[in-house]
């Protein structure tokens, strides 16, 4: 198949090699990319927490990331866990699963911390972990440590998609699904660029193909890349 990816970089370099591994021809469009905020992150924390993989790499310019690398750390998932590692963090833990699974794993082992939760956010956020904590007891605060900047939508998409050279398309966040339907919108390419087969992470991500009125949705049965990833067909060798 010819897939493309609309995640940002370098997270879609990791994709599309998963990809060209089962046998698909990979096109690699960002319609985002991730900028770092600065952020005050001084003070007493019980664990640092992160929903993103790109959380972890925003504050390695820190002032505080020295002694943040101390504490544990929570993850949403697999990919922002091993992006926690890979930024240095020696003790994290992931929950393996969406928001509702990390909010539980953290009251099921650190519902007694005797200092706040500091939650390394980006700038939109789908759901309220601060809030969800709350509920349980559990202090956290919040710092916005990224942001997600819209990249316009390429000349070179528009042509492949009017010649009919895209197959599926894969979304991993429901902001990169808004800027495709945004910007085939902008194209004047509505119809086909819906017309694809789209591969969504979540039904959250799944939303704006949705209400765009999307037909081909497939959603992945676990919040993870590789299975979003397996749900397309390996091509033949």
């Amino acid at each position: 198949m010819r897939v493309v990816i609309t995640r940002p970089q370098p997270a879609s370099e990791r994709t599309a090699a998963a990809l060209a591994a089962r046998g698909h021809d990979v096109w690699e469009v960002p319609l985002m990319r991730i900028e770092p905020v600065e952020a005050d992150l001084t003070g007493s924390w019980g664990a640092v927490v992160i929903t993103s993989a790109n959380a972890a790499g925003a504050i390695a310019g820190n002032p505080a990331f020295a002694a943040l690398l101390k504490l544990p750390v929570f993850a949403v998932g697999r990919r922002s866990a091993e992006a926690a590692q890979q930024a240095g963090f020696a003790d994290v833990v992931s929950a393996g699963g969406d928001v509702r699974d990390l909010v539980q794993l953290i009251a099921e082992r650190h519902a007694d911390a005797k200092a706040p939760l500091l939650y390394l956010a980006g700038e939109d956020r789908a759901a309220d972990l601060v809030g969800e904590l709350a509920s349980h007891a559990i202090a956290a605060e919040m710092r916005v440590v990224y942001r997600a900047v819209t990249a316009p939508f390429p000349d070179e998409l528009v042509a492949a998609l009017e010649a009919g050279d895209v197959e599926a398309v894969l979304h991993f966040s429901r902001r990169s699904a808004d800027n495709y339907v945004a910007g085939a919108h902008g194209a004047g390419i509505t119809e086909l660029a819906l017309a694809v087969r789209h591969y969504c992470l979540s039904d959250q991500v799944a939303a704006p193909l949705r209400a765009a009125s999307a037909k081909r949705i497939a959603i992945a049965p676990r919040p993870e890349e590789t299975a979003l990833i397996e749900l397309l067909p390996l091509s033949p060798s």
